[in-house]
Order: C-alpha cells, then sequence, then structure tokens
C-alpha cells in the first residue's frame, strides 16, 4: 500500500451516507471519452456485485486492498443450505462475519455480528434483506425482518458496523463466536472446537473461537476478538450451547453455539456503532488494532479512508475508449485480485518475525499463471512481500506453501509452483527478495520428498526425479509431472542468475521431463500423441480420458488435451512432438472446437495463446475475442467459474490489455486488445503504454497488421519484460484480416537452437 493511503487507515475516526458513491449501473453502454478527459475514479466503475453467482464466489462485503478483515454478509437459502463462499443473491442473512476469501469456498466465516429486535433467540436471528448495495469498502442492506438497516465498512483488521433501527424497543447486538462457514464433518469441512466470549463492560465484548479444518483441511487457528460498541448497553447475556445467560461470561470444548450479545432498548431511527477489532494474537492485540486503526467514531472517516485506498490500488491501470461495461468488467476485476493474499503481517501466531506475514494463498496453483505476473506489475510490493513471506514460511516450517489458509499450509494440487512465483519476480528485476533463500527452497522441492505430500512439497518426488516422471503408483501423476517439469525450468531460471551452474544443469535437464508421459502412439478424438499413465516399471497404464480429474486421477481439474499441451517452456517442442507446426495448429483447432478449452479452470489458461509459436497469432486472436464476448460480462454471473483469489479476473485484465504473460518468464505474448489506449504505472516510476489503432466495437478488427515497440518496428507477436521495464510504446494497428505479422519469430522455448537459459544450463553448448 502506497503511503498516503495507508496513513488515512491508520488515523481514521467516523460516516454518514456511503450509499451514494456505490458502484450504480450505468445507463448508456456508449464509448467514454479518453482517460486524460475522464476525471471519474477509477473506484466508480467497480461493481463488487460482479461474479457473486454462477460459480463465481468472489467476496461482497467491506474491505481494503489485501485487508486481513474481510466483513460482509453470510447467505442461507430458504431451505437453511449456507452459501459455501458466504455470499448468495437470494436466502436469508446470518450475520455479517469478518473473515472471507474470494472466489473459493470452505473457510472462515468467523466472528459473526447480528443485529436483532424484539426477543432473543440466539439460533434463530436470520433475516430476509432488500435494498443491498456495495461499493469498495462499503457494504449495506436492509434486514427486513428487523426493519434495521446495517452498513458495513472496515480497516486491515477491524471491522466498522453502524447500525439503524427504524422501530423502538428491545434490540440487540450479537456475537456468534461458533459460526463458521462450510460447517460439518466431512474432509472439507470446518468445526468450532471451542472458545470463551467475556463481556468487559456495558459496551465491550472480548473473546476468542477455535476453528480447524476447511477446504485445505488445516489444523487448528484461533481468531481472537475485540467488540466495542458507541453506547451503552441496558444490559448483557452470554450463551454456551442452547442457554442463554445472564453471565458476563461463557466458555465451551466442542463444537456447540457459543456467543453474547449487548441489550438495548432504542428509539425510531437510533443508530448503534459496533468496532470490531481482529488479532491471530491474543484479545490485547484485537484490541490495541482497534485504539490503533479506528481510534474514533467516525464510520465516513473509516470508509472514507477505504475508498483512499482503493482507488490509489486501482490506479496504476488507465482505460481509454471502454464501453460502460468493458470499464466495469475492467476495474471490478483489478478489485477481485487486491482481495487476497491476505495481509496479516504482525498478527502471525506462530513464530517471531521482521518479514512480512500473508495467509490466504488460495491457491499459488491457481494466482501463480495470471494474478501473480500482475501484481508484479502494478503493485510490486505487494507481490514482494507476498514472496517473502512464502520464503519466511520455509524458513519455520521446511516448505513453501501452495495453498495457505488459517495460517496452515495445505492443500499442494499440482506442482510446487511457489517456485514459478519466485522465478517471475527474479527475471522481472524485483529487488528486496533473498533469492538465496529461495533458491534453498526450491531445492528441496526438487529434492526431498514431503510427509504429506498433500500438504506440501511434491508427491511421487522419488519416481520423478529417478525416473523422470510421476508414476501412477501416485495421485495426480500426469498433471504433477508436467508441473513438476515446468517448477524445474524456474528453478534453472534462478540457478543461472546466482550462478549456481551444476544446479542449472539438472534442472534444465528435468525441465524436458514433460515429454516422458508423451505415448505418441495414442489416440483420441482423431488426434494421436497425448500424456497417458506409466505403470512403475514404466509400462503404459489405460489412457485417463476423464473430462475433469481430480484428486485422485491422472490429471487435476483438467482433461488429457489440456495436460499433454502443458509445457510453457518448450512449446517448440510440443509442435515437434505433434508432428510439427500444421498438426500442431490442427491440435488446437480440435482442442477449442469440440469444448475441450475449459475457461472455468485455470490449467487452460495459456492455451491460446500457443497458436503464435506455430506462426498463427491470428488464431490466438480469434480464440480470445470468443472467450471475452461469451463467458465474461459485467453481470452478477460475469465470470466463467470460480475467481480463484483473483485469477480469473487477472486473466481478464491481461487480455484486455491485449497481452499476457508466460508467467516464471520474461515474455509477454501479444493478444488482441479491447480499448483504444491503455497506460500502465511501471514498478519504475514510468509509464507503460498500449496504443491502438481502428479497433471498431465489433472487434471485427482484432487481428495485427503492424505494430511498434518504444518506436521501432515490432514483426514478433511477444516482447520481453525488460523492453517496458522502464515505460514505452507498444502500437498496434488492427484490420479485419490476418496478414503475416508476428508469423516469423515464434517466443523462446526450451529446445531453440540458442537455449533461453544460461549457458552453463544449456542442452546444446
Amino acid at each position: 500500500m502506497r503511503a498516503n493511503a495507508a496513513a488515512a487507515l491508520m488515523s481514521v475516526a467516523c460516516l454518514s451516507g456511503p450509499g451514494a458513491n456505490a458502484a450504480q449501473p450505468a445507463a448508456s453502454d456508449a464509448p467514454l471519452l479518453p482517460a486524460s478527459h475522464d476525471t471519474r475514479e477509477p473506484i466508480s466503475s467497480v461493481d463488487p456485485f460482479l461474479g457473486v453467482d454462477a460459480g463465481g464466489k468472489v467476496f461482497l462485503g467491506a474491505t481494503v486492498p489485501f485487508g486481513m478483515v474481510k466483513l460482509g454478509p453470510d447467505v442461507e437459502s430458504i431451505d437453511g443450505v449456507p452459501a459455501g463462499g458466504g455470499y448468495a443473491s437470494t436466502g436469508l442473512v446470518d450475520g455479517f462475519s469478518h473473515l472471507h476469501l474470494s472466489g473459493g469456498s470452505g473457510k472462515y466465516g468467523n466472528i459473526l455480528v447480528a443485529p436483532v429486535t424484539g426477543p432473543l433467540d440466539p439460533q434463530d436471528i436470520k433475516s430476509a434483506r432488500s435494498s443491498e448495495d456495495s461499493s469498495p469498502g462499503y457494504y449495506r442492506t436492509q434486514l427486513t425482518r428487523y426493519a434495521t438497516l446495517a452498513e458495513l465498512t472496515a480497516t486491515r483488521r477491524v471491522g466498522f458496523h453502524r447500525y439503524t433501527f427504524a422501530r423502538s424497543g428491545d434490540a440487540h447486538l450479537t456475537i456468534n463466536v461458533a459460526h463458521l462457514l462450510n460447517h460439518g464433518n466431512g474432509d472439507e469441512s470446518q468445526q468450532f472446537v471451542g472458545g470463551k466470549v467475556t463481556v468487559l463492560s456495558d459496551h465491550e465484548v472480548t473473546g476468542v473461537g477455535r476453528y480447524k479444518g476447511g477446504w485445505n483441511e488445516g489444523g487448528e487457528y484461533r481468531v481472537y476478538f475485540y467488540a466495542v460498541a458507541d453506547t451503552p448497553a441496558a444490559q448483557s447475556h452470554t450463551w454456551s450451547g442452547s442457554t442463554l445467560s445472564s453471565s458476563q461470561s461463557a466458555s465451551i470444548e466442542r463444537d456447540a453455539p457459543l456467543g453474547a450479545s449487548l441489550d438495548y432498548t432504542t428509539a425510531v431511527g437510533q443508530v448503534i456503532q459496533l468496532k470490531v477489532g481482529l488479532s491471530f494474537v491474543s484479545e490485547d492485540q484485537a484490541r490495541r488494532n482497534v485504539m490503533t486503526e479506528t481510534p474514533g467514531w467516525s464510520f465516513d472517516t473509516v470508509h472514507d479512508a477505504a475508498v483512499a485506498a482503493w482507488n490509489e490500488a486501482l490506479s496504476p491501470l488507465r482505460i481509454s475508449g471502454a464501453t460502460e461495461s468493458q470499464r466495469r468488467q475492467f476495474y471490478t476485476a483489478m478489485y477481485h485480485a487486491m482481495l487476497v493474499p491476505s495481509d496479516r503481517t504482525g498478527e502471525n501466531p506462530l513464530w517471531k518475525s521482521k518479514e512480512p506475514y500473508y495467509d490466504d494463498y488460495y491457491a499459488i496453483w491457481d494466482t501463480f499463471r495470471s494474478a501473480g505476473p500482475l501484481l508484479t506489475l502494478i503493485a510490486p510490493d505487494r507481490e514482494r512481500d507476498s514472496i517473502r513471506s512464502l520464503i519466511d514460511i520455509y524458513r519455520h516450517e521446511g516448505y513453501m506453501p501452495d495453498a495457505r489458509s488459517g495460517n496452515t499450509t495445505g492443500r499442494t494440487q499440482g506442482g510446487s509452483n511457489a517456485d514459478v512465483m519466485v522465478a517471475d519476480a527474479y527475471v522481472k528485476g524485483m529487488t528486496g527478495i533473498d533469492y538465496p533463500t529461495a533458491f534453498a527452497a526450491m531445492q528441496k522441492d526438487a529434492e526431498v520428498p514431503p510427509a504429506n505430500a498433500r500438504m506440501e512439497g511434491r508427491g511421487g518426488l522419488t519416481d520423478y526425479n529417478s525416473k523422470g516422471y510421476v508414476t501412477n503408483a501416485d495421485e495426480r501423476s500426469g498433471s504433477r509431472t508436467v508441473e513438476y517439469a515446468y517448477d524445474d525450468y524456474a528453478i534453472a531460471e534462478l540457478a543461472c542468475g546466482l550462478g549456481r551452474d551444476a544446479a542449472a544443469r539438472r534442472y534444465a535437464a528435468h525441465a524436458g521431463n514433460w515429454a516422458n508421459l508423451w505415448d505418441t502412439s495414442l489416440s483420441v478424438g482423431g488426434m494421436t500423441g497425448f500424456i497417458r499413465p506409466r505403470n512403475v516399471d514404466g509400462s503404459w497404464a489405460a489412457p485417463d480420458l476423464k473430462v475433469r480429474g481430480t484428486w485422485p486421477d491422472f490429471q487435476y481439474e483438467g482433461d488429457i488435451w489440456t495436460y499433454s499441451l502443458y509445457a510453457p517452456q518448450d512449446v517448440r517442442g510440443l509442435i515437434r512432438i505433434s508432428g510439427g507446426k500444421q498438426a500442431f495448429i490442427h491440435r488446437l483447432d480440435t482442442l477449442f472446437d469440440r469444448k475441450h478449452f475449459d475457461m472455468t479452470n485455470e490449467p487452460g489458461f495459456l492455451l491460446p495463446m500457443l497458436y503464435i509459436w506455430a506462426g498463427r497469432p491470428d488464431k490466438t486472436a480469434d480464440r480470445i475475442v470468443d472467450q471475452l464476448e461469451k463467458p465474461f460480462n459485467d453481470s452478477r454471473a460475469g465470470l466463467p467459474g470460480n475467481d480463484d483469489s483473483g485469477a480469473m479476473s487477472a486473466w481478464l485484465i491481461f487480455q484486455m490489455l491485449g497481452f499476457y504473460p508466460n508467467a516464471g518468464q520474461d515474455v509477454y505474448l501479444i493478444g488482441t486488445p479491447s480499448f483504444p489506449e491503455a497506460e500502465i504505472d511501471m514498478p519504475s516510476g514510468k509509464v507503460f503504454r498500449i496504443v491502438t489503432r481502428n479497433l471498431d466495437s465489433g472487434h471485427l478488427n482484432r487481428y495485427i497488421q503492424s505494430a511498434t515497440l518504444n518506436g521501432k518496428p515490432l514483426d514478433q507477436a511477444w516482447f520481453r519484460h525488460a523492453q517496458i521495464a522502464d515505460g514505452g510504446t507498444l502500437e498496434l494497428t488492427l484490420g479485419s484480416t490476418p496478414t503475416a505479422w508476428g508469423t516469423r519469430v515464434p517466443p523462446p522455448s526450451l529446445s531453440d537452437p540458442v537455449s533461453p537459459l544460461c549457458a552453463a544450463a544449456s542442452p546444446h553448448p
């Protein structure tokens, strides 16, 4: 976070009616004025409701960029089934909890606050809602059962509630410590395992909840809280189990209800405010977080600081000539990409460190492909600190995580993809990272079999290192093999940079292991040559033709059409093993035309760009336009699948800008832009501009006719990070028919005559 927004968040104090600032549907879809004439703040184009339905599972509520507290409604359907991620457009509101993920589910929903009027029954406080609205840093709704307006805003570690009671009579502010999402006894369910709550005074409640489980099958984590109201209560209650008591404290050591209430007799229109500070360390620290981050009672001031923080976070990207729909999609995608990981610096209960501490990497398997490279460009300090946190987790726990949430690492879905995240930062010149220690962590990933391969490290590693592939004695042997090969390429890159010649040779050789599962005789759907499971003795096992595999299958969340083409380090090699350029183009056409491309999931994110290596950037343009026009829109169902911590949103941002990263390398692949002009404030402080000529509203002019980069002709459909690091201009001229532009020089590949790696790692010395 930049200095002035951080300062604003640290000096907040009170509010009056931010609903007017909430994002509203536009009345017109006409193009905007150029950015130089558009004085609107980027936050005005963010619609937090975009993607909440149809599986997007994005967070809805109040938070700041990368905030620890994500305060929003938890909703259940009429038949009592809770939404796994917290929010749903229809259903009853249980209350407002302070911890959520975004683009995923199965975790959190902790410390639930709900206003109640009339008699209090802690087991029956849900309400219908109306007049719901949200904008970055703000949420409001009318709880119709209680005729109460609920408004929420937040700082990094504090949730700020404002409740306006329309009726006089009994009213209560309830705090449910036992509440959580995805509650149950399944493998991916959460359990409440105990806690305590104490009413300190007529306006203060403190306590702790203990929880475990969730999608990552995590161990116990504790959430401490300190809640303080601006209005003294007439009385208070606590409950443990089903018993409502006048006792000032309650505790429980099992999965059963636990909570407290502050009880009032309200007048018509009375406003009561509540601040809830969270900590993963102690109740005292939760209280300090309230005093430090929200010292006064001005809801408006807290909200204004959140708005300032979001405007600053969204400011590094500017677009002009966009329709209102495009603008909403673009800035909302930026907003989604900055919700996680969660900045918990100073809130690490496990060890003391001067390093940043981040949690809710959920999961790097999703985000390394798109969200990580995006943050490297537009939020480099966040990406740097996130990587420093990964390295510090390795120092204290032995491995960098893939998925980590609730201060627990797990589960590892594919490769050790934090390796790619580190390499991406290194090859793009990011400083402030302890790369030698990162290299040690990456080598451990590649050499030391973990005790629990679903939680950390690489499963099937012994076979992979001795045979060159993971055998079907281990689960996910196909997706793991091809991902490990790319992770090894990332290690080779860093080994080259650190002068570790022997390691560079070893891992560069392992980077070719993706081909060891290729059966050149396997025919599926008219195509020949796919990856295939191999037995421990090296013989072929039966092909796995599942459309979308899962944990015990050959490939994870993808099919063999997708994973057979996963070798981002060596697309030249893919083309060769597929039978040459024309055969490769035909394979890609078949993959897309027969619906094997799955935009709802990350493994295929790079597939539309693979045509570029085969000399057909025009087909890349066709596939991108098709995806931008069909599965993406600006509605509540505007994302094609789970946003997965901003991974889906980051893919959209890059493709709308007109280029896409080959994550872990210093190469960007040129697609087809959606805007006449865009600007990126680079980490260097300079501006990189993308200017597009002849762009039409129907995107018929989608094919690049010619290009210049920094004033010089560019005849290839890719460029390097170093060419834009100090700013510059990429100018693209479009037309309605393909030309020879971009067909002659493919992007780098490991099997190029001159390897993209250092001489020590080159297979062609």
